[in-house]
Formats: C-alpha cells, sequence, structure tokens
C-alpha cells in the first residue's frame, strides 16, 4: 500500500490549536491507515490505496468537521518529498545556499501560470533579500534574513499565485523523510 505525506495548513498557528494525538485518533476513526504525525505542525504519514487529489479533499474535509477550521491538505509521496529538498536551489551547505531553517519547500495545490509567478518576481524585486525559484508544485523560497521580516507571507504568496501552499523547512522536510523510511 502506498506511503503518503499530508502537509497540512493552519496547524498550530493562530486559534487553529490542536494536539496531534486528537489528529491521529480522528483519521484512523476515519479509515487512514499507519498513521504517524511527526512534530505538531501537521504533518502526518499513513497508508493508503486512494489517489492524493481523493485524499486532499478527505483530509480538508475532516479538518473542518472534526476540528472546525479550513485546512489545506497536500498529499505527496516519499519520492516528492524528497525532490522537496534534494531540488530545492537554495538547500545546501556552501556560503551561497541559505540555512536549513531559512530555506523552505512550500508546497502548491497546484502548479502557478508561469505569468504570476514572473509578476510576483518582478513585484518583489528590490523590496527584500529573499529568493524565490519554482519548481513542481512547490515553491522554493530563501528566507535570508528570517521569515518574521519578510512580506512574502503565506497569504501573500497564495493571492499572487493564485493557489494554496503551506511551507516547511528544510531541518522540518529532513526529519519528516527519516521518519518515512
Amino acid at each position: 500500500m502506498p506511503v503518503y505525506l499530508a502537509l497540512l495548513g493552519s496547524i498550530n498557528i493562530g486559534g487553529n490549536r490542536i494536539k496531534m494525538v486528537d489528529l491521529k485518533a480522528a483519521l484512523a476513526d476515519e479509515g487512514f491507515d499507519d498513521v504517524t504525525t511527526v512534530a505538531a505542525s501537521g504533518n502526518v504519514i499513513f497508508s493508503d490505496r486512494r489517489k492524493p487529489a481523493a485524499l486532499e479533499r478527505e483530509l480538508e474535509r475532516i479538518m473542518s468537521e472534526h476540528f472546525g477550521f479550513a485546512s489545506c491538505a497536500m498529499v505527496r509521496t516519499k519520492s516528492q518529498v524528497r525532490a522537496a529538498v534534494d531540488r530545492n536551489p537554495f538547500h545546501g551547505t556552501d556560503a551561497e545556499h541559505g540555512s536549513d531553517k531559512m530555506v523552505h519547500s512550500i508546497f502548491l495545490s497546484a502548479p502557478p501560470e508561469q505569468e504570476r509567478f514572473d509578476a510576483l518576481l518582478a513585484e518583489h524585486r528590490g523590496k527584500g533579500s529573499e529568493r524565490l525559484a519554482l519548481g513542481d508544485r512547490v515553491l522554493f523560497l530563501d528566507y535570508v534574513d528570517g521569515v518574521g521580516v519578510s512580506d512574502l507571507s503565506s497569504k501573500f504568496l497564495e493571492r499572487r499565485l493564485g493557489v494554496k501552499g503551506t511551507a516547511r523547512n528544510m531541518n522540518s522536510l529532513k526529519n519528516i523523510l527519516s521518519k518515512m523510511d
């Protein structure tokens, strides 16, 4: 049976507080197999035979019905998670690459239109030190000076790109990958 990672957005941010034990129980009650959570930010590893798009819709329904708030769900295979680390052009150990805490892969609900990404780059040029690159249903982002001082918030990026997304830094993704083995 395929093993997937669900990256749930808006978990334990603002008023959307849930315990991972409760999330795990809700998913198990809804028929998900081999459910494991990683950290307290909505990372769920599980086994399932359904297609990723159907799983995303089901996870969003569960979050709404069980926990009372909307959460975007991005479901990826281990190879897709690995690619979000390995293909991130800002990840690495030399001086040209950012720290694992500042370099993020933002998993997107769909590929954004190239024109929208180009417009985002043009709008941001000269406004901050962040670096951006587009991958396959993932936006690579190096926050350089920190997430807290950046104007590139999740809401801003979603409006500009026209797709939903949820971000994880390289530290988190490497930890998740180790649990998927």
